[in-house]
């Protein structure tokens, strides 16, 4: 056989296996799952914790530590003799005692387009909440809702304390 030939016909061995080995590649790459939705993003962060103290989000309860993220949803729940302070995005800071369970229901932070939100539950507890920069722009968009009744921010730092009704 010409050398050419030759030469022609390992080049077009060498691309058809090349070519087979992909499509064979394709053929088991599986379906591209639907893409997951982004992580959530957080609102603000634990700053400190004394004792013991949670954060649950979706279900997802974990021990509440410097830096554990705190999400739109999460619940915040400090065991008795424990503490928690928490600093949102907009500079809000909340403090809370023992035996305190609050809940972020609502968190919006955009101040640029004028978009500004922050509602909370207070089911149980006390809190010691310093408005931060939602609260200075826009304070009727704060509210902290209690058992018996909101609390609507129009200053810059208040004490709520919700006891067990007996």
């Amino acid at each position: 056989m010409h050398p050419q030939a030759l030469l022609w016909r390992a080049l077009s061995a060498g691309l058809l296996a090349a070519t087979s080995l992909a499509s064979l590649a394709q053929a088991q790459t599986p379906a591209q799952a639907p893409a997951d939705p982004p992580p959530a993003e957080a609102v603000g962060y634990v700053k400190t914790v004394a004792g013991e103290a949670w954060v649950t989000t979706a279900g997802q309860r974990v021990q509440a530590a410097p830096g554990t993220a705190v999400l739109l949803g999460s619940q915040l729940k400090t065991a008795a003799q424990a503490s928690l302070g928490v600093t949102f995005k907009d500079n809000t800071v909340m403090s809370f005692g023992p035996d305190t369970e609050l809940t972020v229901d609502e968190y919006l932070y955009a101040p640029a387009q004028g978009q500004l939100r922050l509602g909370t539950r207070l089911a149980k507890g006390s809190l010691n909440y310093v408005s931060g920069v939602i609260a200075k722009l826009k304070p009727e968009a704060v509210t902290v809702k209690t058992p018996t009744g909101i609390i609507g921010v129009r200053g810059t730092q208040f004490v709520a304390k919700v006891e067990d009704a007996q």
